[in-house]
């Protein structure tokens, strides 16, 4: 005879119960919160749209019409890029634009990494070397390139000085055809290198140490290290700090307009200064704009497409 086994009840998960409604208080303030954090972005969007914007779709308006401040534009379709195509500065622009940003990633891209790694290294006195490394950072840029002027000064320049003192031959620095650019290149390197030395240093702090150990264990070298450690763990940082070096350095004005003038020859008329001889020089606003837009666009090109080569290499 068998027995039928007894029938278990099968147990379920407790219903929650539903949940209570927030306080009306607790509501109002959460409102208050989302759109206090909706008008800050409202007045971030703003500042944009009037400070960024509106001059950048306003240029490029400006840039098919014959505009001279006073009188009502006129529609020139592209007269203006033909006129700015067929100066003689243009071409000298664009070439001493291209040699500096090409001088500025051979000179300036490696001496800011070098230094970060020595202050990374640093057991004493960080805190003094990293407001040394800033401070030209903190220097308006017009009086960092006045005081390189007069360090540069071929006469009583503090440069040749020091070359008169070892007994080396002198330079003409910004005097001379051959070397004014790559003396511009130093100016910029060493104003702007502060805030990129921080960068790698808090990239540089990130990595983990136990990378560092694991790559002496198995008997790397300094340059060892660097190369298979901290590179690939900077890498993403050491792409975009490139593509806005670049970016940069195609826009400098400051140093060719306080230093050299554009001269001598015009060996360092820059874009930007070609861009600021036609609309305040020449009163020619419409080839200003033009040379804009030219600049504009061949940046973003540049940028959209560095953009998606590195992102492709990181994905493969």
């Amino acid at each position: 005879m068998t027995k039928t086994a007894e029938r278990r009840p099968v147990a379920h998960p407790p219903v929650p119960p539903p949940p209570t409604p927030a306080p009306a208080g607790r509501r109002r303030r959460r409102l208050a919160d989302q759109a206090r954090a909706y008008g800050f972005l409202l007045g971030g969007l703003l500042c944009f749209a009037l400070f960024s914007w509106y001059p950048a779709i306003r240029a490029v308006v400006i840039s098919f019409q014959k505009y001279t401040p006073g009188s009502p534009p006129e529609w020139a379709g592209t007269a203006n890029f033909t006129r700015v195509l067929d100066d003689p500065e243009f071409a000298d622009a664009w070439r001493n634009t291209l040699v500096f940003t090409l001088l500025a990633l051979l000179i300036g891209f490696a001496i800011p990494f070098v230094l970060a790694l020595v202050l990374n290294e640093l057991r004493h006195a960080k805190a003094f070397f990293r407001v040394v490394v800033y401070l030209p950072v903190m220097i308006p840029p017009v009086v960092s390139a006045l005081l390189w002027k007069w360090f540069y000064d071929p006469g009583a320049g503090l440069a040749n000085e020091a070359l008169r003192v070892v007994h080396l031959p002198t330079s003409h620095w910004t005097n001379g055809t051959g070397t004014a650019l790559v003396s511009l290149v130093l100016v910029a390197t060493w104003a702007n290198m502060g805030g990129t030395v921080l960068v790698y240093l808090a990239a540089l702090q990130s990595i983990p140490g136990e990378l560092y150990e694991a790559a002496e264990l198995d008997g790397a070298s300094l340059l060892q290290r660097v190369r298979h450690v901290t590179v690939p763990q900077t890498r993403f940082v050491i792409l975009m700090l490139m593509l806005l070096q670049i970016i940069a350095t195609m826009q400098v004005f400051t140093e060719p307009f306080v230093i050299t003038g554009g001269g001598p020859e015009n060996s360092t008329v820059t874009v930007l200064y070609l861009i600021y001889k036609y609309a305040f020089l020449y009163n020619d606003f419409g080839g200003a704009c033009a040379l804009s837009v030219m600049l504009l666009v061949l940046l973003g090109a540049f940028s959209a497409l560095y953009l998606r080569l590195t992102r492709t290499e990181g994905d493969t």
